[in-house]
């Protein structure tokens, strides 16, 4: 951990990138308090104001530690897009304090480093229409481009892809073609992607959840009950599905709680997929290793 800390400076911004549960906060904190800097999310679903337990989110005790930005500013109600968060994060680059970014979501990375494309705001009756069509419907409508670039096995990408078509008349290939210069340019940040073993992680993961429920993630998941839409972003959260599933009487708690693991488990194979292909050139670190 001190070579790497020697090795990461004073100056540069740190980006932080991982599978879930492989330790990115814990890192990101190590930095913040012996370097300096502050601490700025970049995943998905800690944005949002009503899960702290079951995203993970920065605690009271770590909140303390060090300056943090972008965690639980966003109402569960409404939509959050890679495009809102970039735009957040370009309000706190402004800032003094060194910047340290961290999280798994690959797509922010990539839009920060990469840039992103100016894709108009989708309408809700075109997400209504793609919420009824399947993903080998919206596939059929994409071009052979487009469909070339995309995991066609994910669902949220090919709809994405299909909603972007169907709301602008362009593909969103034609979109990303335009795309303005990034904000932060990889070569001028010290950028790690933290790898982990499988079996490692998945005893992480499995740990982390069982924490979860033990903090009150159910109590969570219950606060939300009467006013619960599966389309929200926020409701993406691993876990939120199924434990409102177990409320409603979907089935067991254990049951509950083993699909969530799963769920998590998918999830960290995808990460892993996302950070191999996309970040090759990124500081690669076996996070097993810089927990010991």
């Amino acid at each position: 951990m001190q070579q790497l800390l020697e090795q990461i400076g004073l100056e540069k911004p740190v980006l932080i990138a991982g599978p879930t549960a492989s330790g990115k906060s814990s890192l990101a904190l190590r930095i913040a308090a012996q370097l300096g800097g502050t601490i700025i999310n970049a995943d998905a679903l800690q944005v949002f104001d009503c899960w702290q337990q079951l995203s993970a989110r920065p605690d009271a005790s770590e909140l303390a530690q060090a300056d943090h930005a972008l965690y639980g500013h966003v109402s569960y109600r409404d939509t959050y897009s890679t495009g809102h968060w970039l735009r957040d994060v370009v309000s706190q680059l402004d800032k003094p304090s060194r910047p340290i970014i961290v999280g798994g979501t690959g797509l922010n990375f990539t839009a920060l480093t990469q840039g992103l494309a100016d894709i108009p705001a989708i309408p809700a009756g075109v997400r209504e229409e793609a919420e009824a069509l399947t993903r080998e419907d919206m596939l059929e409508a994409l071009d052979v481009v487009t469909t070339a670039r995309i995991d066609v096995l994910n669902r949220a990408r090919v709809q994405r892809a299909w909603e972007v078509l169907r709301a602008t008349g362009r593909s969103i290939t034609d979109w990303q073609a335009e795309t303005p210069p990034p904000t932060l340019k990889r070569e001028n940040c010290t950028a790690i992607v933290m790898n982990a073993p499988v079996p490692w992680l998945d005893d992480r993961i499995i740990r982390r959840f069982d924490q979860m429920l033990d903090n009150g993630a159910l109590d969570e998941v219950r606060a939300l009950q009467s006013d619960w839409d599966i389309q929200r972003p926020s409701a993406k959260a691993i876990g939120g599905p199924e434990l409102m599933a177990y409320l409603n009487g979907g089935f067991s708690l254990e049951e509950a709680r083993e699909r969530s693991i799963t769920s998590s488990r998918q999830y960290a194979k995808r990460q892993r997929t996302w950070f191999r292909a996309r970040m090759k050139d990124w500081s690669q670190i076996s996070a097993d290793e810089l927990s010991n």
